[in-house]
Parts: C-alpha cells; structure tokens; sequence
C-alpha cells in the first residue's frame, strides 16, 4: 500500500472538481487547471473527498504512480485555492532585477541585460534583493525559479549569484599569502 496514495483529498469550499473519461479539472478562486490521469489509476469523488485508486497495487511502478497522482491531484487543489510561491535572492555588484510588462529583466553582471518573459500562469515580483515567482501550478513554479536561478548560480568564494531564499550556500576561503619564513 501506498502511505501517501491512501490519504484521501479533502476538497475545500470553493473548489469544483470534475472528471471526465481521463481528465481531471480542478476549479477554484485562484484559477483552473487540467491534467490526464494514466490508464492504471483510478479518481474518485465521494462527499467531499477526492480518492485515488491504483489497478496494479501488485507493481512497485503501480504503488509509485498511486502516490504520484495523489500528491499531484493535491498540489492542483492548493495552487487554485492558495497558490505556490518560490523566493529567490541574488548578491552581486551591480545586480539588479527589475518587472516591465510581465518580463523580468535581470541585470547580473554580464554585458547585457537578460529579459525573461513570465509564461502563462506565472507572476514576477521584485522587492530590494528577492525576486518572487508564483502561480497556482507548482511544478511550473519550481521550473521557472530554477531557471532564474541557472542563470547566475551563487559562487562559493564571495557568495555573489542567486539562490532560494533560506538556502545555505557553503562558503570557501580564498588562497592564503605565503610568508617568507627567513
């Protein structure tokens, strides 16, 4: 049996959940969003629960599909009624990130300025050093954060780059002078 798999899915006041053939839709105050379910599990609706099933409970691929799916389902009831947001800090001489027209435009150092436009579903904000993503679909949260987040990875010598907000970035010291020792 799956651990997570079992745990039914408590839906909220406000969210619409339906299925149709191989599709779940799932309705709230935030948004929509759609994903098709695999052919070995099965979604149900009872109350005001969501129930995920799997066919082949036999399988080590069925037990982990079961758990997927239901954490999946789960995370698409929280991003319409709550949302996702990633933060991320950036440290470094002349570093700057700036939101224009839903683009965020990121000055890090290089010689140009990179513009990354915000893909369906996302918002950009900046503040002083953090730039926040966020967006009912968590999956592409994470994929943009991350994405930002390559383009000017922290150095471990000054700690100058971007990182997620609360990441510990392991510093290193820089070469020591050697000393004549006459």
């Amino acid at each position: 049996m799956s651990k997570i798999g079992k745990q039914p899915i408590k839906i909220p006041t406000g969210v619409d959940i339906k299925l149709e053939n191989i599709n779940i839709d799932v309705k709230g105050p935030k948004g929509s969003m759609t994903k098709q379910i695999p052919a070995g599990i099965n979604v149900e609706i009872k109350d005001s629960f969501v129930i995920v099933t799997s066919k082949n409970i036999d399988t080590k691929q069925g037990k982990a599909l079961w758990g997927t799916w239901r954490a999946l389902i789960n995370n698409m009831v929280i991003g319409v009624t709550d949302g996702f947001k990633k933060i991320l800090e950036y440290k470094g001489v002349g570093y700057k990130a700036v939101v224009e027209e839903k683009n965020l435009n990121l000055e890090l150092g290089f010689s140009h300025s990179i513009k990354m436009p915000s893909p369906e579903g996302i918002e950009f904000s900046t503040d002083k050093n953090t730039i926040t993503v966020s967006g009912i679909d968590k999956e592409l949260v994470g994929q943009v954060a991350a994405r930002i987040k390559k383009l000017r990875p922290p150095e471990p010598y000054k700690g100058s780059g971007i990182k997620y907000l609360g990441e510990i970035i392991r510093r290193k010291e820089g070469k020591k002078s050697v000393s004549s020792g006459f």
